[in-house]
């Protein structure tokens, strides 16, 4: 044997030869075994190896075979003797000695070329993603539609006038005309009576029926001096458009507007603020504005329009007066789809439209598991807690297990994301953390709120109870303003109507007393306190013929009216506000009239509490991130934590939405701007039909009827200036991204 000698073999085929030959590289064997190829592969199988003869062992009987192995043998002891000379550096063989030595060391960071780590990252695997709804649609229909008309106030105070000749003045005359109004001429020059520009913005998903603000304004040359104390006629407010050789074209009418005119607060005597006004509440849609999602040219085919729709279908729907259920998204064409709003997210579209845009197009069940189990870990990071809850609420009620997990996070940013996430899928797990989040985090209070008001549950209305115990307004309204918008008949915040224009809340809760006036969406007054009653004495005024007096030291106040051609009219109650209010409201003062008592009263130092007017919170504030964990104590995080903003303003929820200057910049925006053109998308009159019925045919012959159509978006791909944009802009995954924020 070969290791009683302590040789290791090593085998060498010499191509073009008859023989194999076993030897060694590390001394001269004392044994050479060698055998023919056609030994070799006497055996047909490939791992059978013959039996070779030891040199040793040959027969020397034949010495033709003698003759034959010896020069071989030679050959190979004179190309081992040459390979120890000359080394093995040249033949690129290396010894066991060197192969010790050997080490494999990793790139540095700084050395170029590619290494190990750089295709197989261990750590930090690459994270893939499924393709996203928002990577295919576009939504349409979430933004403010401008209406204007031309109305008539009456009610003034000698303060109006007869208006010059003008093309409002015509329009207003013909509109007076068709109702079949005896001598306008002779109503609209009365000093009782003004002519006014009446501008109302269509929120959007409005329904026929809903309420919205409208705001009023004199035109340029009126006569008229002041607003206050007017009354708005009813008037139809169109959508109008600039038609290039046409001029203004107006179209159908799609809301109408009437009542009274909120004046600032009435104690201004600028004439600029007398001058306009607005009307809370005032206007009345006609119809429904439904949300819309277009295919993007890209990936605009029927196939991809019906893919979408069922997507959207399997999360959401609905069912019918006969239990079957119904998808919310429906494909009317190979680029258009209706999109009808969830119950659950109808006070907070811009949640909704998030959540649409967040739905994998395509994945399988097995991507959607690896998909949640990262998810779930990146839920406990603040700076993908947003994004990951987003994706776990698409997904639907199987990520419910991982949103809980949400709920034990070390940071309360992630918590929060985890429960209003949970919130809209319909589980109260998180209301505590929902609660704690809009008493003590601001930038975190209007949507905590606002998803509070999706759970319907009774520890909801224990939780907005005593959120109004608290000392800011704030949120002290903010609850109140979820507890109406769950139920307006809920009884501890009912209120009582007044002159069928405002309510009156009276809140017998305990904290410091304090009284809230809203100038948007509701007229309503809300008392904050227990008993809460006017400091005497006394001189306020509710509009031009009502009077509040009460003499120092009273406990009675008087309220008094005087108007010409009618009976005066006196009553003394006591100085309890609400009862003072019910009093003026019962001799005709106006929610306008009452807002300017109220306010007088505060200047005077009348009032037990400060007055708040509007005080909503709002989307877009600062949240300072915390550098460690802050366990249950969110508002104590130190100052070396970064400041991350929440949210904008074109994300707060409907409840609490303000008309801010940039809102109306934007409603407002003229027509033909370049802005305009580049944002301008129209349904292409050749988009490809999916399964007309009955009722699309009837819609589609009644087009030809309507005088005015809101625009309905597609993409101009030949705009290249657009084309830039959309190149130019960040991949999203499906958030939601506004204006403001690409230009931040």
């Amino acid at each position: 044997m070969l290791s009683e000698s302590k040789v290791f073999p090593t085998c060498f085929v010499l191509p073009h030869h008859e023989w194999l030959v076993v030897s060694t590289l590390e001394m001269i064997p004392r044994s050479v075994r060698i055998c023919s190829m056609s030994e070799f592969h006497h055996d047909s199988s490939i791992h059978h190896t013959p039996d070779c003869q030891n040199l040793n062992s040959i027969p020397t009987s034949n010495p033709e075979d003698s003759a034959f192995c010896a020069p071989r043998i030679g050959f190979i002891f004179s190309l081992m003797i040459l390979v120890i000379v000359c080394g093995c550096s040249d033949m690129n063989l290396m010894m066991p000695t060197m192969l010790k030595k050997m080490e494999f060391k990793s790139a540095k960071a700084d050395e170029k070329g590619d290494s190990f780590e750089d295709d197989f990252d261990l750590d930090q695997p690459k994270v893939i993603n499924p393709p996203f709804l928002g990577e295919y649609v576009v939504v349409s229909g979430l933004n403010l539609v401008t209406l204007e008309g031309v109305g008539l106030v009456s009610g003034l105070d000698g303060t109006g006038g007869d208006p010059p000749p003008s093309q409002y003045r015509t329009e207003l005359l013909k509109d007076m005309r068709r109702r079949d109004i005896e001598d306008p001429n002779r109503i609209i020059s009365s000093p009782s009576t003004a002519l006014v520009i009446v501008r109302a913005y269509l929120p959007p998903l409005v329904s026929p029926g809903e309420k919205f603000d409208v705001e009023v304004r004199l035109p340029d040359g009126s006569e008229t001096t002041s607003l206050n104390g007017g009354w708005l006629l009813e008037c139809r407010l169109t959508e109008r458009a600039i038609v290039a050789g046409k001029g203004v074209l107006e179209g159908k009418a799609r809301a109408n507007a009437s009542g009274p005119i909120l004046v600032s607060t009435g104690e201004d005597t600028s004439s600029s603020l007398l001058k306009r006004g607005h009307i809370v509440g005032g206007g009345m849609a006609f119809e429904n504005r439904d949300m819309y999602l277009f295919m993007r040219n890209e990936y605009r085919s029927v196939r991809n329009s019906t893919r979408v729709a069922q997507r959207i279908g399997v999360r959401f729907f609905s069912y019918d007066s006969y239990g079957k259920r119904e998808p919310l998204a429906q494909a009317k064409t190979d680029q258009k789809l209706v999109l009808q709003i969830h119950p659950s997210y109808k006070d907070n579209f811009p949640r909704y439209v998030q959540v649409i845009q967040n739905i994998a197009f395509r994945e399988t069940e097995v991507e959607r598991q690896v998909r949640l189990e990262r998810l779930e870990k990146e839920l406990l990071i603040p700076e993908k807690a947003e994004q990951a809850a987003l994706q776990l609420e698409a997904i639907g009620p199987d990520a419910i297990p991982m949103l809980k997990n949400g709920l034990t996070a070390d940071y309360f940013e992630s918590r929060f994301h985890s429960a209003v996430a949970l919130a809209y899928l319909g589980e109260p797990a998180g209301l505590e953390t929902l609660y704690i989040a809009a008493r003590d985090v601001p930038a975190f209070r209007v949507f905590a709120l606002t998803a509070m008001t999706v759970v319907e549950e009774g520890e909801t209305f224990a939780y907005l109870r005593q959120l109004m115990d608290e000392s800011q307004l704030e949120t002290r309204y903010g609850a109140f303003r979820g507890m109406t918008t769950i139920d307006e008949n809920e009884p501890f915040a009912r209120g009582e109507l007044l002159n069928d224009q405002c309510k009156l809340h009276e809140l017998k809760i305990g904290g410091d007393p304090m009284i809230h006036l809203t100038h948007r969406q509701k007229a309503e007054i809300v008392l904050f306190g227990d008993e809460l009653k006017f400091s005497t004495p006394l001189a306020l005024t509710a509009g031009p013929h009502i009077m509040v007096n009460s003499a120092p030291g009273s406990n009675e106040v008087v309220v008094s009216k005087y108007r010409i051609g009618e009976p005066d009219q006196r009553k003394v109650v006591s100085t309890n506000i609400a009862d003072v209010i019910r009093t003026a409201a019962e001799m005709g003062a106006s929610y306008p009239d009452i807002a300017q008592m109220l306010v007088q009263a505060e200047r005077q130092l009348n009032l037990p509490g400060p007055i708040g007017i509007d005080m909503l919170p709002e989307a877009g504030r600062y949240y300072q991130r915390p550098d460690q964990p802050d366990g249950d104590a969110p508002h104590q995080a130190n100052n070396k934590g970064k400041k991350t903003k929440v949210g904008n303003s074109n994300m707060t929820p409907n409840p609490y939405t303000k008309i801010t200057d940039e809102n109306e910049e934007e409603a407002t925006k003229p027509i033909l701007s370049m802005e305009s053109l580049e944002d301008e998308v129209i349904e292409d009159p050749n988009a490809t039909e999916i399964e007309p019925d009955a009722e699309a045919a009837e819609e589609s012959e009644m087009k030809s009827e309507k005088t005015s159509k809101e625009p309905e978006p597609v993409e101009r791909g030949s705009n290249p200036i657009k084309r830039l944009k959309t190149f130019m802009k960040q991949d999203t995954h499906g958030e939601l991204v506004y204006p403001e924020q690409e230009e931040e």
